[in-house]
This record gives structure tokens, sequence and C-alpha cells, in this order.
């Protein structure tokens, strides 16, 4: 059985090893700049910068939803995933849909015209759970950014 609930400053340092699993999972490692000190201070500090659902079973952290708030002149005020993480153990276990649902369950309640993320496109178990869930796919259009 787990629980979730809304993460706390406490729950960083596990966050941040199912962190790095995630980003060793995505081939990403070497590209993983944040700290745990940087995403504690970001994430509960003055002015929080996301937010945070951890999934917690026999008091360890075994998945999370990490999400912010952003701005479309198109479409109004919108949820962002950044990141839904189960540990291997606890796929298919139930847990990642909870938190999505949790996290869905906060863009409705805050007055977001809705929630959006990306998924690596060769992530096929991803691919699939966010299909299932009813999510749209779209490959329209292309990421950009710049790396400081």
């Amino acid at each position: 059985m787990f629980t979730i609930r809304k993460g706390k400053r406490e729950d960083v340092p596990q966050v941040f090893e199912l962190l790095r699993e995630l980003t060793e999972y995505e081939n990403g490692l070497d590209q993983l700049k944040n700290t745990a000190e940087n995403l504690a201070q970001d994430g509960f500090g003055e002015n929080p910068l996301y937010g945070l659902l951890v999934a917690e079973k026999d008091n360890r952290i075994v998945g999370y939803s990490l999400y912010y708030f952003r701005y479309s002149t198109w479409k109004g005020k919108r949820l962002y995933l950044e990141d839904l993480l189960v540990t291997e153990p606890e796929r298919g276990s139930g847990v990642g849909k909870e938190l999505f649902e949790k996290t869905l369950e906060i863009a409705k309640s805050t007055n977001c015209t809705g929630m959006m993320w990306q998924v690596l496109n060769w992530n096929e178990p991803a691919i699939n759970f966010y299909k299932k869930a009813g999510a749209e796919l779209d490959d329209e259009w292309i990421n950009c950014h710049l790396d400081f």
C-alpha cells in the first residue's frame, strides 16, 4: 500500500536520488546540472518555483510528480508536468496512475485550462501510459532550448 501526499523540504534528498535514476534511464546523467540543495531552495524557499507530490510506501518515497504553472497566450494558465517518476519495482502497481491523477486534480482545482508534459519518443512504456490516460501526443511542435 502507498500514499500520495504533498512533498516537503525533507523529501528532497530522496526525490533527488529518484531524479538521478530518471536521468540515467533517459541516458542524460551527464546533463544533470541541478543539485539537491537547489531543488530544496527552488521548491521550498520564499517563492516556490514548483510543486511536488510524492508517493510513499514503508516510509520511502517510491515516486514523485514535479510540476509548475506556465502561461499560454492561446490557452491561458496551464500546469506543466516536469517529471513523473516511479521506481522500477513499483511500476505497474498504480503509483504512477495515482500521481498522475492527483497532479491532474491540482491543475483542475487551480483553474488551469489543461496539463502538458513531454515524453521521449523512444519511451514506449511512458507513451502507452499517457495514451491510456487519454493524452494527445503532438508531433507537430519542435522543442527548442538554450543552455547557459
